[in-house]
């Protein structure tokens, strides 16, 4: 286990030995990680440093050695979920540290989030404020993940997609098979550790505008942030997701039925595919629900 935190600064015995690792992914940040890596030597100098080069093209790794840092390098752009696996499997500390490495999440945010693993948790969100720099139509979809996300696990989420996190290392690689290799990965490991039943707590934080361009994209990423949201359901509860599809058919194939009934005294085809779909849905969500209770029963025996 790891060693307790000083309550107030949340550093102590965690940042000495090695016992904290920073994972950074970064693809061409050269110009924010200038800045960063000093920042973050300054605030904790004791930790480890783990900087993934996701095929980045620009002077990353130059600057990466340049501060003395641990650098990999991915054989090509593989995704910031992967970069995350990478770091995380290389990681020697108990507690890791996860941020962005375009200047969006500050180092003197990091002893908060630790302070907060005294109260007995597993991992702590950094949870952008109102404040924070982000786009509109991001900002509107962050609104909708965390709704959908809180009523799926019935707590408050505050922040579904920050990437700004402190965990414990051995409860995090429990779920290294479950990651995708893009940018959803912060949603799978939340949505992750609320189903397997362990502590996530959120710490508000201000993030500033980022350093250089994003690499998101609005029409292709928002169709793949839109398929989020079925994954959400699909992680923790998919009978929560079906069983409202379920009765929606049942609700339309009744009402249709009745108003048939009233209007040409006769019992339509239509209603029969639409009870036969209820059904087929309600079945298919509690076979889905039971076979999402077997892999969070396993996951604490995978690598």
């Amino acid at each position: 286990m790891p060693k307790p935190l000083d309550s107030e600064t949340g550093l102590s015995e965690v940042t000495r030995g090695a016992q904290l690792s920073i994972v950074l992914p970064a693809k061409n940040e050269a110009a924010s990680l200038a800045t960063l890596l000093g920042e973050l030597k300054q605030q904790v100098p004791d930790a480890e440093f783990i900087v993934v080069d996701d095929g980045s093209t620009d002077d990353t790794v130059a600057v990466c050695k340049q501060h003395r840092v641990l650098v990999v390098s991915q054989p090509y752009s593989m995704g910031n979920g992967a970069a995350i696996k990478a770091g995380a499997r290389l990681a020697v500390g108990e507690i890791l540290v996860f941020m962005d490495a375009d200047g969006q999440h500050r180092p003197e945010d990091i002893p908060r989030l630790l302070a907060r693993l005294v109260e007995g948790v597993d991992m702590v969100v950094g949870a952008r404020g109102k404040g924070s720099q982000a786009s509109v139509h991001r900002g509107i979809g962050n609104k909708i993940y965390n709704h959908l996300a809180s009523w799926m696990v019935g707590q408050k989420i505050a922040d579904l997609t920050s990437g700004f996190r402190v965990v414990r290392a051995e409860k995090f690689r429990q779920f290294l098979y479950l990651l995708p290799n893009g940018f959803s990965y912060p949603t799978t490991i939340t949505m992750s550790f609320f189903r397997a039943g362990y502590g996530v707590v959120y710490e508000p934080i201000h993030a500033p505008r980022r350093i250089g361009a994003s690499h998101l994209r609005l029409v292709r990423d928002g169709l793949r942030f839109f398929l989020i949201i079925f994954k959400i359901g699909s992680l923790y509860s998919p009978l929560k997701l079906f069983a409202p599809a379920a009765l929606g058919h049942l609700l339309l194939g009744l009402g249709y039925y009745a108003f048939t009934y009233v209007t040409q005294h006769r019992f339509p085809v239509v209603t029969v595919f639409l009870l036969s779909a209820a059904v087929t849905i309600f079945m298919i969500g509690l076979v889905s629900e039971q076979i999402t209770a077997l892999m969070y029963k396993d996951s604490s025996t995978r690598d």
